[in-house]
């Protein structure tokens, strides 16, 4: 069932399948919607009611009219487990949801935690990508003292569609903002207020979110440990659903007996 939450100024649309006694939230990564969860969903529902979002800015919910960073985000799933009378949920977060499950649990009560692939350790970055960043600022604030501003902007547009990231480059205007702004959010100072057990899931050739912020995640979280499936990526639930189904199902063990 489809369910539209009006608050800070959007429309968060999230469906609710099953009818277990127990919830648990579902939160897509950056660039996806509620679908992309759906195997993890269809795994749930025989045990739990399973609220599976879509975080403002993708799938059916709408843009936010700012630029919202982890805060907002975060506030708008409270503001959904208020308005369902949620009591104690489990979250489950891939990526970008990860973050948000991060932010939440540090300082809300949650039942059980999983981090899959998760986002919220800031990249370390090198010189190289300081200078390419920087120069590129500067392309961009000279450029048009030469050529005028409209075609500038499409020298620039040219640009950045060949060397950014596929998310940056699908987004509109507002959520480049955006996701300029929550990638930069570092969110470790948060990791050890989390008192639920947590589960990380990560695929050992994960590029986007590196094993080496899923072992810092596990340094970080007081009861947390590591599941690495080997081979998988960024989406290891995907790459590897068997074994992260048996990993779910031990994980949840006490739970589904209910």
């Amino acid at each position: 069932m489809k369910k539209v939450l009006k608050a800070q100024d959007v429309e968060f649309c999230y469906t609710v399948e099953g009818s277990g006694s127990k919830a648990v939230i579902l939160m897509h990564g950056w660039g996806c919607n509620h679908t992309t969860l759906a195997s993890i969903e269809r795994l749930l529902t025989d045990s739990f009611t399973v609220y599976n979002v879509d975080f403002p800015g993708f799938g059916d919910s709408t843009e936010p009219p700012s630029v919202w960073g982890m805060e907002q985000y975060t506030a708008i799933v409270e503001k959904l487990v208020q308005a369902e009378h949620i009591d104690n949920p489990i979250l489950m977060g891939h990526s970008f949801g990860g973050r948000v499950g991060i932010m939440y649990a540090s300082r809300n009560k949650v039942a059980k935690l999983v981090l899959i692939d998760a986002a919220g350790v800031k990249p370390r970055r090198s010189l190289k990508y300081y200078f390419k960043i920087y120069s590129y600022k500067t392309y961009r604030r000279l450029l048009p003292l030469f050529v005028g501003r409209q075609r500038a902007d499409k020298i620039i547009d040219n640009y950045r569609r060949r060397v950014g990231s596929s998310d940056y480059n699908n987004a509109s205007v507002m959520m480049r903002r955006i996701m300029s702004r929550v990638v930069n959010e570092d969110l470790c100072h948060l990791m050890p207020k989390i008192k639920c057990p947590t589960l990380l899931v990560w695929g050992e050739n994960d590029t986007a979110t590196p094993i080496a912020d899923a072992r810092k995640m596990e340094r970080l979280i007081p009861d947390a440990g590591l599941v690495v499936f080997k081979g998988a990526g960024h989406y290891s639930f995907l790459d590897d659903p068997y074994r992260f189904a048996a990993v779910i199902r031990s994980f949840f063990s006490e739970e589904m007996k209910k």
